[in-house]
């Protein structure tokens, strides 16, 4: 277990809250989109946030999205709202919450599975009367007729350390968190879901305990794995528990650097630059030039509801500020990032 880490996570959030970032307008709103939008990414989603805020919020699909990716960004988002509006409230947790939980996330994309062991359905949050494996040649996870009691154990075991937890330790409670989810995760309790679902019962523990919820991200999605994988393999969940803490830290950093305007990016001409805060209109328009960089000007106003002005002006600023070049003519180029 990596103490320094302990350490930082405790000045990180604390300058996190300090920065003010949390005080954006509908910035905890962008903040859950966000962690939908990388959890349903880690299992294979191409749904990006901006595409996910209109998707929510304006109720228009995604091009070139599938359904099946849709709808499943849609359940979490739904799960996420109903896990942190009852995390406030000092929940018990017992294997039928779970599998609510579980039902939530997998309401529109479960299915029904008939087996040897009896019929289940997925989208109702049962547990899966299968064994499955970790991938081609991994290791299995444990046999279906183990998965009850063995959950009713860990929400025993949960319930407990969260009682006893201090709330004033903030590490121990990222700990405890990321703990939960190693023990959920390699219980392996439903036929599909159980990462989603698993970070999903992360997160609220997280808010339960009055933290900041961590994103595991897409880009760390390769370590964040082989950490779950270490730690099963060593028998030392502190491997899984200290990859997980570093990511938040990092998030929590970046969050606030582009808040504050503070980081630096190299520019075309090898300058370096002052990054202005990535926030409102100017986010939303580089996230827009993300997902389809070769739009023009007024297909961008179009999807994000926007002025062309607007839209123009933020390419300027992110232009200028080196986080966009144009390739080729306005008519027939495509954007490209400095960063």
């Amino acid at each position: 277990m990596n103490k320094e880490l302990d350490i930082k996570i405790e000045e990180t959030l604390r300058a996190y809250i300090a920065s003010g970032v949390e005080e954006q307008v509908d910035y905890q709103k962008f903040y859950l989109y966000s962690i939908v939008t990388h959890s349903t990414a880690i299992e294979g989603s191409t749904v990006t946030e901006i595409e996910n805020q209109l998707l929510f919020d304006e109720g228009i699909a995604a091009k070139g999205r599938s359904l099946t990716e849709q709808m499943m960004n849609i359940d979490l988002k739904d799960a996420y709202l109903h896990a942190f509006s009852i995390a406030s409230g000092n929940p018990i947790y017992t294997p039928s919450s779970l599998r609510q939980l579980a039902a939530l996330v997998m309401r529109r994309t479960g299915s029904e599975y008939s087996t040897i062991a009896g019929q289940f359905d997925s989208s109702k949050g049962e547990f899966r009367l299968c064994n499955v494996s970790a991938g081609i040649g991994g290791r299995s996870y444990l046999a279906y007729n183990k998965v009850p009691k063995a959950v009713e154990d860990f929400c025993k075991w949960l319930n407990d350390e969260i009682a006893a937890a201090n709330k004033n330790d903030i590490a121990a409670c990222y700990r405890l968190s990321f703990e939960a989810h190693f023990r959920l995760v390699t219980i392996h309790p439903w036929v599909d879901g159980n990462g989603r679902t698993t970070r999903l019962v992360m997160n609220m523990i997280q808010r339960q305990m009055g933290l900041v919820p961590s994103i595991v991200t897409k880009e760390d999605k390769g370590e964040y794995i082989q950490s779950l994988v270490e730690s099963r393999e060593n028998e030392d969940s502190s491997i899984a528990q200290d990859v997980m803490l570093r990511h938040h830290i990092a998030n929590l950093d970046r969050r606030v650097l582009q808040y504050q305007g503070n980081d630096t990016v190299n520019t075309t001409k090898g300058d370096t630059v002052k990054a202005m805060a990535l926030t409102g209109n100017i986010s939303r328009v580089l996230d827009a030039i993300k997902a389809h960089p070769e739009y023009t000007y007024g297909e961008y106003a179009s999807m994000l509801n926007l002025g062309r002005a607007t839209v123009a002006r933020a390419i300027k600023q992110l232009q200028t500020n080196g986080y966009i070049r144009r390739l080729g003519s306005d008519k027939t180029g495509t954007w490209t990032f400095s960063k």
